[in-house]
């Protein structure tokens, strides 16, 4: 829990979350248009989409499957009777002037997640519900000077829009909520989560209270489209509404919107309550009944889950929570960690993976598939270390040969010539010459024990750094104490 700390004591932040996730489908909701991102405005638009006169809707059966498919990996129930309905409002892309939506039966019941917070704590938040509904199309007012164009593209596109109950209280649990909501669908399937195209989309509703009073007046802060702009949203927000009240003012419940150029919420406009909608059921659509063994098919289609996976990893590989729960997150990342580190050292290709590699993509920016090291030449990487081919120091010079070229680590090594020296008699020369050239260090180290790493450094350093440290060290043992 986050209080803030105003003129008159300390204030609790209420927080609930509706996230719209478009449906990964290639059709739309309701009729065969489709829905790739990025294409020229108004080509992806149907008779239905665009509401000619006498269209009917027709239910895309996948569109069904997906909602299911999440509801189940967020451990809700699913309902086998649902309706769809009518919400009506006017807006200049929104051809039918109403959206078919889910009021009162909708597909998804209650279900819950589990957020991961600093400290390795967790925190249960329940879902109230997920429906399923149409996209309106988009008003782009920046085309013109004094004209609005519209384009339908988007319009009818699945969403599900999943909403929270109001069980977070701080930016930070709201962020983690995101979070882990954006890793369930994707590893789901169910929508790619990319924010930044709009395809997951995020309203916000803030309320403030006295720690154990009643629930507050809320306001809702619209399309909120990444994470960091989620809690910059909550935390001006939340200020904002502690300085009104300490001041003598009252909340108004509203929809706002954060202008993250500023970095503040402001008024859009008076709240609507369900009533303003008219919503009814769209005569056009006949109740959405579906059978249990429909439901029971899908469940068992279900991959494994982020927290399913974070556990078990940390059981196989012996990992920490935290590192588990980095390398979980991404549903890529999770599989290309298991690749390396299948049948090896979990704890060495932990270090491995969120040590170099990381710092390598973040370094040239660049995501794990883009990566010019596999995870198959990672593994390889470790199993060389492992059965002393090379030595540590080698392994570094060898993963950035590996970033520039690409190539497996085994054949570099003997391209390279860096075959860990593992010859007795050529390390004892080696070191034998160190010792004869530096008499006054050997003096040094007969007063002084802690001088032994300077030999073993100029052993090293003498065999290009290839030689094998536990060999060196054993060698030289013998002869500086002999």
């Amino acid at each position: 829990m986050s209080l803030i700390k105003g003129e008159t004591g300390d204030w609790e932040i209420v927080l609930g979350l509706e996230v719209h996730a478009q449906v990964v489908s290639n059709a739309k909701l309701f009729s065969g248009a489709p829905t790739a991102f990025g294409a020229d405005p108004n080509t992806q638009v149907s008779l239905v989409d665009a509401a000619m006169p006498g269209m009917l809707p027709v239910i895309n059966e996948y569109c069904v499957e997906q909602a299911v498919r999440t509801g189940l990996g967020l451990n809700a129930k699913i309902n086998l009777r649902s309706v769809f309905d009518r919400k009506n409002y006017f807006y200049a892309d929104l051809p039918q002037g109403y959206q078919i939506s889910q009021y009162k039966d909708p597909i998804v019941g209650e279900g819950e997640i589990e957020i991961d917070l600093d400290g390795g704590k967790t925190r249960t938040v329940g879902i109230e519900r997920l429906h399923l509904e149409q996209d309106a199309g988009k008003s782009l007012h920046d085309q013109h000077p004094s004209q609005t164009y519209v384009d339908l593209n988007r319009a009818g596109v699945a969403l599900m829009e999943i909403v929270s109950k109001p069980d977070m209280r701080s930016a930070d649990e709201a962020a983690a909520y995101l979070a882990k909501l954006r890793s369930i669908v994707r590893y789901l399937g169910t929508c790619d989560g990319n924010m930044d195209e709009g395809s997951m989309r995020c309203d916000v509703n803030v309320s403030v209270r006295k720690p154990g009073d009643a629930l507050g007046t809320r306001c809702e802060i619209k399309n909120v489209n990444s994470i960091r702009f989620v809690k910059q949203a909550i935390e001006y927000e939340a200020r904002r509404q502690v300085e009104i009240i300490e001041g003598g003012g009252k909340i108004v419940q509203e929809t706002r919107l954060f202008d993250s150029g500023r970095g503040e919420t402001r008024s859009m406009r008076s709240k609507e309550e369900a009533h303003d909608y008219r919503y009814f059921p769209d005569p056009d659509l006949l109740p959405l009944v579906l059978k249990q063994e429909f439901v029971d098919g899908i469940r068992a289609s279900l991959p494994e889950l982020p927290d399913a996976r974070k556990a078990r990893f940390m059981t196989e590989y012996g990992l920490t929570p935290y590192d588990a729960g980095v390398l979980v997150a991404e549903k890529e990342t999770a599989a290309f960690f298991e690749t390396v580190a299948k049948g090896r050292d979990g704890k060495e290709a932990v270090k491995l993976v969120t040590g170099d590699f990381f710092a390598m993509l973040n370094r040239r920016g660049l995501t794990i598939a883009e990566s010019p090291i596999s995870a198959e030449h990672l593994g390889k990487l470790l199993d060389l270390q492992a059965d002393g081919t090379i030595s540590g120091r080698i392994a570094k010079d060898l993963f950035v040969a590996m970033e520039e070229t690409g190539k497996d680590p085994a054949v570099l090594v003997e391209e390279r010539g860096l075959k860990q020296v593992t010859d007795t008699g050529a390390i004892e020369a080696a070191a034998k010459a160190v010792i004869e050239a530096n008499p006054d260090k050997l003096a040094a180290y007969k007063a002084k024990p802690t001088m032994f790493g300077w030999f073993v450094g100029q052993v090293m350093k003498t065999t290009g750094g290839k030689a094998n440290p536990k060999v060196v060290n054993e060698i030289l043992k013998k002869m500086l104490d002999g």
